[in-house]
C-alpha cells in the first residue's frame, strides 16, 4: 500500500494507491515511494492489534519559510485622506481571516470565540471510509504579524474511523511577517507541522519505526512545499482586492 497526498490550489485532496507509485512532484501532485523491510518485534497481539502499552509512536514533522514581494499601497497621493492600506490591517480584518483559512475549500466554518474557527474540510475517501478532516485554528493578527496555530484536528465519519482520533494528534504553526519598510518590501510564511502517529496495528508493528517516519516524512514535506507557495499567491491576490475595494468604497 502506497500513499500520495495531492494539493491544489482550493484545497487538499487525498489517495490511496496501489501496488507502485512515482517518485516525481509535478505541479499538481506529489507522490511518493514506500519502501517496506520486515523486522520482527516481540510485541503483544491479538487480532492484528498491538497492546496500547506496546504501541510505537511514530513522530512526523515538515517545514517551509517562504516569502514574496508586496505591493506597498500608500493612499496618501490618490486623493482618499491618507487612508492607509496596510498589510497588518487587512490580515485583520475578516477578508483576509477568510484569505488565510481559505475558506474558498471548506465545506463550512464555524466561530469558537473572538479568534478561534472550525473548519470542515471536503470528504476524503480512506479505504472503504469516508472521513471527514474537521481543523480547529486560531488566527491571531498584531500590528507586527499573524500566527495561525492548528489545535485540534479529528476526523469525522463510521465509529470505527473515529476511533482512530485517539491514535494520532497534529500540531501546526503558520507564522505570517512582512516587511514593508524597506526597498524590496516582502511577505513571508513560516509554516512547520507535526504529527504524532500511534503505531498499533499489522504489518506496521513489525516494521522497524523508521520505515514509517522516512516515507511519511516525505510525504508531508511534499504536501507543505506544494501548500506554501499557494497560500501566498492567495494572500497577495486577496489583499490586492481588498486594497482596490477599500479605495472604492471610499470613492
Amino acid at each position: 500500500m502506497k500513499t500520495a497526498a495531492t494539493a491544489s490550489s482550493n484545497g487538499w485532496r487525498w489517495s490511496f494507491l496501489s501496488p507502485q507509485l512515482s517518485s516525481s512532484i509535478s505541479p499538481g501532485k506529489a507522490t511518493l515511494p514506500l519502501p517496506i523491510k520486515l523486522r520482527l518485534h516481540p510485541y503483544r497481539v491479538k487480532n492484528g492489534v498491538v497492546a496500547s502499552g506496546d504501541a510505537k509512536r511514530a513522530n512526523l514533522s515538515a517545514s517551509r519559510t517562504q516569502r514574496v514581494k508586496l505591493q506597498v499601497y500608500d493612499a496618501t497621493s490618490d486623493g482618499n485622506g491618507g487612508q492607509p492600506y496596510h498589510i497588518s490591517q487587512f490580515l485583520s480584518h475578516p477578508s483576509g481571516i477568510k484569505a488565510i483559512l481559505n475558506t474558498r475549500a471548506l465545506e463550512k466554518i464555524e466561530f469558537l470565540d473572538t479568534s478561534a474557527y472550525r473548519c470542515t474540510l471536503p470528504k476524503l475517501a480512506l479505504f472503504n471510509f469516508e472521513a471527514t478532516p474537521v481543523l480547529d485554528l486560531r488566527v491571531i493578527p498584531t500590528e507586527e504579524d499573524c500566527t495561525v496555530e492548528l489545535f485540534s484536528c479529528k476526523f469525522k465519519g463510521s465509529e470505527v474511523l473515529e476511533r482512530q482520533n485517539e491514535h494520532f494528534s497534529a500540531t501546526m504553526i503558520n507564522h505570517i511577517t512582512w516587511d514593508t519598510n524597506i526597498s524590496e518590501p516582502f511577505l513571508e510564511v513560516d509554516v512547520k507541522l507535526n504529527l504524532s502517529l500511534e503505531v498499533y496495528t499489522r504489518p506496521f508493528i513489525l516494521l522497524p519505526i523508521s520505515a514509517v517516519e522516512r516515507p511519511g516524512n516525505v510525504v508531508m514535506q511534499a504536501l507543505v512545499d506544494r501548500l506554501v507557495p499557494l497560500l501566498l499567491q492567495q494572500l497577495v491576490e486577496d489583499y490586492d482586492k481588498w486594497v482596490q475595494l477599500q479605495k472604492q468604497l471610499i470613492n
